[in-house]
């Protein structure tokens, strides 16, 4: 009988081709946060049991476009850019669980295949995009990362913008942003291969990063769009009031979750 080896599909004699290695994963990246409420029943709507809205400020959201290289522990991704740089991205919200404060991504859009597995591995609704945003630099036309500086976002997919978002910066700040500085509570959900068989896979993880380095953030406000779309639920979580826009250059080491319930969703 043969033994095949992989972390992740396909497996193989050899284990080469797993589309994703074993954790930790490691992140550089630099990241463009835009906060604003929307209305909390469109938060709690996409929150399946046991998850509970959070109790203060509910409909707070925030859209995080990121710009990333990535790679396992031999780090050797890094010299073959293109196992390494995507973008992606995600909206998340912040939800309560026995009494804590989580946060969930309930959308992710990102532009490689490996990053939508790992997606389905961490239990993140990863699906594919086109996503853009001004890079920053310190010669010439680009923008640098200080006050005035203004970047630019896009997100589209199946053919259709779905956001679009210009950020200006204005001053240092203490942080990113509120909303996505939680641990993350995500479902891993998967059917069951039989009709009628429900969720083979059903559960309740929570995960962070194992480590974070992280330079200076900017805070400043933003011009935000978003548009309607035939295949995609973005827009149902419109701007009702903005909070503010960031900018951050990151380091992050993910290295797995825990996992708190199983079987206890209600999805279909």
């Amino acid at each position: 009988m043969a033994t095949v080896r992989g972390y992740f599909y396909p497996k193989t004699a050899t284990g080469q081709s797993s589309i994703i290695p074993p954790p930790p994963w490691h992140y550089s990246g630099d990241l463009l946060t835009v906060e604003y409420r929307t209305d909390p029943d469109r938060v709690r709507e996409l929150l399946p049991e046991p998850l509970e809205p959070a109790a203060e400020d509910p409909g707070a959201v925030a859209l995080i476009w990121a710009d990333w290289q990535s790679c396992a522990e031999s780090k050797e991704e890094l010299l073959d850019p293109v196992r390494a740089q995507y973008k992606e991205m995600f909206a998340v919200v912040r939800c309560s669980y026995k009494g804590r404060t989580y946060t969930r991504c309930v959308y992710i859009w990102v532009d490689k295949d490996f990053s939508i597995a790992r997606g389905l591995h961490q239990g993140y609704p990863k699906k594919f995009g086109s996503i853009h945003m001004t890079r920053p630099h310190p010669y010439g036309p680009a923008p640098r990362i200080e006050a005035g500086a203004r970047f630019g976002a896009t997100l589209a997919a199946a053919d259709r913008r779905l956001a679009q978002a210009v950020v200006t910066l204005r001053e240092l700040a203490e942080n990113n942003g509120f909303v996505n500085a939680h641990p993350m509570a995500h479902h891993r959900w998967m059917p069951s291969i039989e009709k009628g068989g429900g969720l083979a896979l059903d559960e309740l993880v929570e995960s962070g990063a194992a480590s974070v380095e992280a330079g200076p953030a900017w805070k400043g406000e933003a011009d935000l769009d978003l548009f309607d779309s035939p295949t995609e639920e973005l827009s149902l979580l419109a701007v009702r009031e903005p909070i503010a826009a960031y900018y951050r250059q990151v380091g992050v080491v993910w290295n797995g979750g825990t996992l708190l319930e199983q079987g206890t969703s209600g999805a279909e």
